[in-house]
């Protein structure tokens, strides 16, 4: 199965794939922006990944970021991911759009 494939959903489901389907329900605001952390499992470890969207003039922007970091625990991951993207979004705000 690619790495794509993983990534925005396909391919068949596996245990370990559930758990991080839930955990991409883990969200926090940070300065007018929404993170939601979706870790996914990379070789048995949880790599660092998350989307930060924004409604800006009425309009849904999305930016999707991985980063190498992972991690044995979900949790982990999970706080990492929402952590890298508020670094994000404190370094470039609405510039990640672009």
């Amino acid at each position: 199965m690619s790495f794509l494939k993983r990534l925005f959903g396909g391919g068949g489901g596996k245990a370990g794939e559930a758990a991080v389907e839930a955990a991409a329900g883990k969200e926090a605001e940070h300065n007018g922006f929404l993170i939601r952390a979706t870790p996914y499992n990379e070789g048995g470890q949880y790599q660092t990944c998350g989307v930060i969207t924004k409604e800006v003039n009425g309009v849904v922007k999305e930016h999707k970021f991985i980063r190498a970091d992972k991690f044995a625990s979900l949790d982990d991951a999970i706080n990492v991911s929402l952590s890298k993207g508020r670094q994000i979004i404190n370094e470039q705000g609405e510039r990640i759009f672009d």
